[in-house]
């Protein structure tokens, strides 16, 4: 069962999205926020978190990175009507493992929860990789990373939201073979996760801006 809390300062948003996912035996709604300090303390020990952007107390990127560094093994899914906002971007950068537009189809967001939890992939719809792009190119130059073509080629996937063993069907290899690059590519990274080396791929320019699946 998969443990989530709703933190939306709209009390309509958070009950839309419970029903939504009552609707899923492998969903259950296990506490609920208003604001962002609320968000931090009724999301720590929480399998994922639905987190807005925009909430009073503290704003959603701010309660990220507090709620990552209380609960690494919690993981934030930003829910938003912002599709080009700087708040999206600060908020992946910590620690967010997936973003869904609030207009997004509810199958996306059940989805986006899944795939989350499930520590595997990170949910990165295209709009993300158009803002990441953006502020990749805004950045100054940093220091080149060593890693393999074989490396690069699993990040750029990693960066496509795909999982292991999509990685592996693409590249013809195996899922342990997978497992052992991405362990290396957040090794020479110093990434703390998928979503934190998906960041970091932008920002080394070590994913071309654009690019798409």
């Amino acid at each position: 069962m998969i443990r989530v809390v709703l933190a939306d300062d709209d009390r309509l948003i958070r009950e839309g999205w419970s029903a939504l996912l009552s609707l899923h035996d492998d969903l259950t709604v296990v506490g609920e926020a208003a604001d962002g300090r609320e968000a931090v303390e009724a999301g720590a020990g929480a399998d994922v978190v639905l987190m807005d952007v925009r909430m009073p107390v503290m704003d959603g990127l701010a309660a990220t990175a507090e709620l990552s560094r209380r609960s690494p093994s919690t993981r934030v899914v930003v829910v938003t009507t912002f599709e080009h906002d700087r708040l999206v971007w600060g908020a992946l950068r910590a620690g967010a493992a997936g973003y869904v537009l609030k207009r997004a189809p509810a199958s996306e967001l059940v989805e986006a929860v899944r795939l989350v939890h499930s520590r595997d992939a990170v949910f990165f719809p295209g709009a993300l990789r158009r803002i990441a792009s953006a502020h990749a190119r805004g950045a100054g130059r940093r220091p080149r990373v060593a890693l393999t073509p074989r490396e690069l080629e699993v990040l750029r996937h990693i960066t496509l939201g795909e999982a292991n063993p999509e990685i592996a069907a693409v590249l013809h290899v195996s899922r342990e073979t997978v497992k052992t690059h991405v362990t290396n590519v957040l090794g020479k990274l110093g990434a703390r996760d998928r979503t934190h080396a998906a960041v970091l791929a932008y920002e080394l320019g070590l994913v071309p801006a654009g690019i798409e699946p």
